[in-house]
């Protein structure tokens, strides 16, 4: 199957959308070629609930989502990753409903910075936020009348969670997969080699509907998913293919394999191509002089 994007979504700022059974969804007016419309939230729950990713400190959001929880009691906050677009407003919502706050850990990278390499993403990073419990993987918090199940992914980000609504079907997918593009893997936050796994251990699952942390729903999960990893493996031949014919340096990269990409996205899509030659050098597949980085000189390894 190949990938087909769906731009297609309304955010319907300042009102709660309903997208299953208990589950509304509350997109918050941060937009950017990054979070597409904004950050979607979730309520889960009919009397007393659960809220995922409550987004970024955003006054107006905040309003939002206690309209939508309308005084009814909130037990848990659950937060997929540390990316300011989906924990900040988590330490705030809790003063206001008295909820526990959950995630897989507090931000941290995928690996250590090489000597003189600095994050490009570090302002991106909610590095204040600590959870009042960590999630272990396939950890089961039970609610009033639902049940939800951590399942992590890390790659977008090292401490990067699905949540599993269970007994039916629907996954709380945040920033790895997502309907209207792929997500960013850039190191040192994320890593491609994990994402890739998270990847797969999600197509094993066979959920039948994912709701990410941006944009619609994914309603095709496991197709959708295939082609993701499709995706990912002919951007990694485009790599190898650039590099077999003389380009040594990521920017070089880009501007071919990104040509047609939004200028404003080029950054991200250069840490995209790290993160697959970080994977790449991993697997003995290329080379390079010292620490594999943004600015590095790449070269074929035979």
């Amino acid at each position: 199957m190949a990938l087909k994007f769906d731009t297609s979504f309304d955010p319907f700022y300042g009102q709660g959308v309903s997208v299953a059974p208990d589950i509304q969804r509350i997109t918050a007016r941060n937009p950017s070629p990054f979070t597409f419309y904004g950050t979607n939230s979730y309520i889960v729950g009919r009397d007393t609930l659960a809220v995922i990713d409550p987004g970024p400190d955003d006054e107006a959001h905040l309003h939002t989502l206690l309209d939508v929880i309308a005084g009814r009691p909130v037990s848990h906050i659950f937060v997929s990753h540390t990316h300011r677009d989906h924990s900040p407003l988590a330490a705030r919502l809790k003063e206001r409903t008295g909820a526990t706050v959950l995630a897989e850990g507090p931000h941290r990278p995928a690996r250590p910075l090489h000597i003189g390499e600095t994050d490009a993403l570090d302002a991106s990073a909610d590095t204040a936020f600590v959870p009042d419990f960590v999630l272990p993987d396939e950890e089961v918090v039970d609610g009033d009348g639902w049940s939800i199940k951590t399942v992590l992914t890390p790659g977008h980000t090292a401490n990067h969670a699905a949540f599993a609504l269970e007994g039916t079907g629907i996954l709380f997918s945040a920033d790895h997969v997502m309907a209207w593009a792929t997500s960013i893997v850039a190191p040192p936050d994320g890593a491609m080699a994990d994402y890739m796994t998270s990847l797969d251990r999600l197509i094993e699952r066979g959920d039948r509907l994912l709701l990410p942390g941006h944009g619609g729903p994914v309603t095709a999960p496991r197709a959708f998913m295939r082609g993701l990893k499709t995706h990912r493996k002919m951007r990694e031949r485009a790599i190898m293919e650039r590099i077999s014919v003389g380009d040594r340096t990521i920017a070089d990269m880009v501007n071919t394999i990104y040509r047609d990409t939004d200028p404003r996205l080029h950054g991200a899509a250069g840490l995209s191509v790290l993160a697959h030659i970080e994977d790449l050098i991993a697997r003995g597949l290329v080379r390079t002089d010292g620490a594999p980085a943004i600015n590095g000189i790449f070269t074929p390894a035979a």
